[in-house]
């Protein structure tokens, strides 16, 4: 039950009587009750005292007030506007006219009516009606706040930021346990955070000095001093919620049905709004401008990035979520995502897990569900594309190369995907597991091009503060195929001599017999069975399939990538040799690459940006950022670099001359054409299969429903970009 307290008049423990929001222990020095109210915004010097005709109008209709010296309004004043209202303590109120608001189709005269302010500022022209405890807020202009039970600040609101007030404990600052579910890979949350900094701080656990020195910078950028107010900014709609307490909103915010928003900084602008629908909690957690969060979700902890969703029951807890990602339906525990993240369906489930961006997680997709251990501290970490398929169970601990495709099975044991682009399978009948590398380049490249373009489409962030390498074909994955090649090689030689009963040669002798095999004319393998190593803690086999199919189809992504994007470095150039560009992209092949949030850089730099935070030249998180900002501007020319010496990798030359960079762009339009040619046979699939026809009782039918492949819009635009990139391909040739 409620306490009732009384102190004698000649001992005031609080400035303010009505819920002491200013204990005298925590003010600072110099500064009054309102000082930091007063900084956070309003007309100021426009304030002004009741006359007494605007009091007795305001008491004529049901209004009262504490003290009416304590109400300050602005010019134009209507008292008639304001019924029913208690007001307590100091209260200003900005313009009021008899204008009405309007949001969608729902419109509703400025004015404030049948509610309860408490130390407030409210802007102009805003609508207060039946919000029955309103305090300690800063509400902008033309605001609505409508039919809510309670909505206030603390004194020690920190509006989701992980950081303590004057006076607090340390026990009570808010972390967010990513990756792993002890704990020990925690992060503060803050405002602005981007998945780059999540990973910087969740990934480099050994830098002890790194991890210090991001808690204190994060402590310091956002202070410990008490008092602010809550925020409303300008042109905020907030109606029919229940409890909202310690929320900043920014402009442009909308709000309808809201259970509990507690320990939340909300952004939001005219030009990407954030919207929280019905039945919604949310506690302890930043929400990036441009979001959406409906329907019965409930995220505690957590971080989401800009222009991402959260709909129907989702469940986001102790995760950041990335930019441009969808969630539905499901549930996500202590896990850290990279932008362009896609989950849906009631039964998937994603536990202590690193998604480096642009994934997809189908029904009854499984992460994490079951340790492997005594303790909850194993870990799942994928590359870019990670794309498990429906029912899809995966152990604790696992770690997967870019873009594998993961078939439907439950996968008994931890697993090493070290070939990206591979069709992972679980065969149960043979009791084994099957790898198929370069599956996407070789049977489903509609899907591979697709999706490359769907994330850029879909990237609807006005303001971008997170840079993402969105191209499947790009330094990372690069890296990785070139990997992969040589594990090939090393597998298959062992292959090799295991089926002709000979004694286990060097490795290097291995790799040499092993890459002879794949690089013979095409079926030379034959019946070769080539068994993987380190791919699944089990002692079942790990078979490789279609190898030397692979093989091939790796140097062509490979050439692929080196010589697209070199053809932006020539173009920029009009006028260089080969020499001159030799020297200016030449030299040793970055072979070390971080994805920084989906932000690609090479390790060494990133090596470089630690030491400079740790030594405090990068101060602030705006320093760190900057730092990204100028390093995405360096990534051009650094990819121009790592595509100039895997060119050479892939030639197997020590230089390149105008003949061999002559018949690379030869060959590029050659693999031009392919893509076109693959995009459209494995679209061409889904209407030649027969089952699928089996639903149609015509072919009229068909076409009406799934349309013509020639018409699918995503396949012509390839051919089109397909004939620019030639074209800009066929030019390079011409110039020589």
């Amino acid at each position: 039950m409620p306490v009732q307290r009384s102190q004698p008049a000649d001992a005031p423990a609080v400035i303010y009587r009505f819920g002491g929001y200013w204990p005298r222990s925590v003010l600072p020095n110099g500064a009054g009750p309102y000082t930091l109210r007063d900084q956070q915004g309003g007309p100021g010097a426009a304030w002004r005292p009741l006359t007494p005709n605007e009091i007795d109008a305001l008491v004529r209709h049901g209004n009262r007030a504490a003290d009416w010296g304590k109400l300050l309004v602005t010019d134009p004043f209507t008292p008639e506007l304001v019924r029913n209202c208690q007001f307590e303590g100091l209260v200003r109120l900005g313009k009021l006219e008899p204008v009405t608001l309007w949001f969608h189709d729902f419109q509703t005269p400025a004015g404030l009516t049948s509610s309860r302010l408490v130390e407030c500022d409210i802007g102009d022209d805003s609508a207060i009606y039946h919000v029955r405890y309103l305090a300690h807020y800063i509400v902008g202009a033309r605001c609505i706040l409508m039919n809510i039970d309670e909505m206030h600040c603390t004194n020690h609101a920190k509006f989701g930021n992980g950081i303590v007030k004057d006076g607090e404990s340390e026990d009570v600052r808010v972390w967010l346990d990513l990756v792993n579910e002890t704990g020990a890979r925690r992060v503060l949350p803050f405002d602005g955070m981007t998945a780059g900094d999540a990973y910087l701080w969740a990934r480099f656990r050994e830098d002890r000095p790194l991890m210090d020195r991001l808690k204190e910078i994060t402590q310091k950028q956002f202070g410990s001093r008490r008092g602010y107010y809550g925020l409303v900014a300008d042109d905020c709609v907030i109606k029919s919620c229940r409890f909202i307490k310690d929320v900043r909103f920014g402009p442009s915010a909308y709000v309808k049905g809201a259970n509990k928003l507690k320990n939340l900084t909300v952004n939001s602008s005219d030009e990407e709004p954030s919207q929280i629908g019905e039945g919604v909690e949310l506690v302890n957690g930043i929400i990036a401008r441009g979001c959406h969060v409906f329907y019965g979700c409930k995220a505690v902890r957590f971080v989401m990035g800009a222009c991402s969703s959260l709909k129907y029951g989702a469940r986001l807890i102790h995760s950041y979520l990335g930019d441009n990602s969808t969630v539905s339906c499901c549930e996500i525990l202590n896990n850290l995502i990279f932008p362009s993240h896609e989950q849906h369906h009631n039964t998937s489930f994603l536990i202590a897990s690193l998604l480096m961006g642009q994934s997809n997680l189908a029904a009854g997709a499984t992460a994490g569900s079951n340790h492997n251990s005594r303790a909850n501290d194993g870990e799942l970490h994928a590359g870019r594309g990670f794309w498990p398929g429906l029912c899809a169970n995966f152990k604790h601990s696992s770690r997967f190369a870019s873009f594998v495709l993961a078939a439907k099975g439950d996968y008994p044991c931890e697993l090493n995907v070290t070939l990206p682009f591979s069709l992972l399978s679980n065969d149960t009948v043979a009791g084994r597991l099957v790898i198929m590398p370069a599956y996407w380049w070789l049977y489903n490249m509609y899907a591979l091009w697709r999706n490359a373009w769907k994330f850029r489409s879909r990237d609807k962030r006005v303001v971008k503060a997170q840079h993402v390498e969105f191209d499947p074909l790009a330094p990372d994955t690069a890296e990785e195929i070139i990997r992969a090649m040589g594990l090939l090689e090393a597998w298959t030689g062992a292959a090799l001599a295991a089926r002709e009963g000979a004694d286990a040669a060097d490795p290097t002798e291995l790799a040499r017999a092993g890459r002879a095999l794949l690089t013979a004319p095409a079926g030379a393998a034959g019946e070769l069975e080539i068994l993987a190593k380190d791919i699944e803690k089990s002692e079942r086999k790990v078979v490789v399939v279609r190898a030397q199919e692979a093989y091939e189809a790796y140097r062509q992504m490979l050439l692929t990538y080196a010589v697209t994007t070199l053809a932006g470095a020539f173009e920029a150039a009009p006028g260089a040799t080969v020499g001159e560009m030799a020297a200016a992209l030449g030299g040793p092949r970055a072979s070390d690459w971080v994805n920084l949030g989906g932000q690609l850089i090479p390790a060494g730099q990133v090596d470089d940006l630690r030491a400079q935070t740790r030594s405090g030249e990068l101060a602030t998180w705006d320093d760190i950022h900057a730092a990204y900002d100028r390093l995405w501007q360096e990534y051009p020319r650094a990819k121009q670099r790592h595509a100039w010496a895997t060119l050479l990798w892939v030639l197997k030359t020590p230089a390149l001359t105008p003949r061999t960079w002559g018949q690379a762009l030869e060959r590029a339009v050659e693999l031009q054409r392919l893509i076109a040619q693959r995009v459209h046979q494995s679209r061409c699939k889904d209407y030649e299969d027969s089952f699928r026809r089996a639903v149609f009782e015509s072919p009229e039918e068909m076409h009406a429903v799934l349309g013509d492949v020639e018409d699918n819009t995503f396949i012509r635009q390839v051919r089109e970009e397909t004939d620019r990139m030639i074209g800009r391909l066929e030019a390079l040739r011409q110039r020589g």
